[in-house]
């Protein structure tokens, strides 16, 4: 039993000594692993460099797509209200040109009778009149 109770002294002072040294950590670092930790380090801090470069970038790039993309959304207003104009234009044009066509159809049967016969009766009785006042005058 002595034996037993031994054994599980020794045990346990080597658990607790494995466990101490596991949390108090070790002090000793080969060179190999220094090197590759320095190098790890670098590369660290030349990606972190990397990503402040290509934040800034992104930050650059999307201000100007915010503002061309204002500058789109205000052309494609502009663009809507010429559309509008052109179509309101277009229209008044339609609506113009068929009051003329209207009023074109309108004013020549009217203009067509009374032309003829007022040309008529104007051209007999002036050609007529103008000898007869002449020689009425001149007497």
């Amino acid at each position: 039993m002595t034996r037993t109770v031994m054994v599980r002294s020794l045990v346990a002072v080597a658990a607790i000594t494995i466990f101490s040294v596991g949390l108090s950590g070790c002090d000793y670092w080969p060179p190999a692993l220094q090197t590759q930790v320095e190098q790890l380090r670098s590369e660290l801090q030349s990606a972190t460099m990397e990503k402040t470069q290509l934040q800034n970038q992104l930050a650059s790039i999307t201000k100007v797509k915010d503002d061309l993309q204002v500058q789109v959304d205000d052309l494609s207003r502009a663009n809507r209200d010429k559309s509008s104009m052109i179509n309101s234009l277009q229209n008044s044009l339609v609506a113009a040109q068929e009051r003329l066509a209207k009023s074109a159809k309108v004013a020549t049967p009217k203009a067509g009778a009374v032309k003829p016969s007022a040309k008529v009766t104007q051209k007999a009785p002036a050609k007529k009149k103008s000898p007869a006042k002449k020689a009425t005058g001149t007497r």
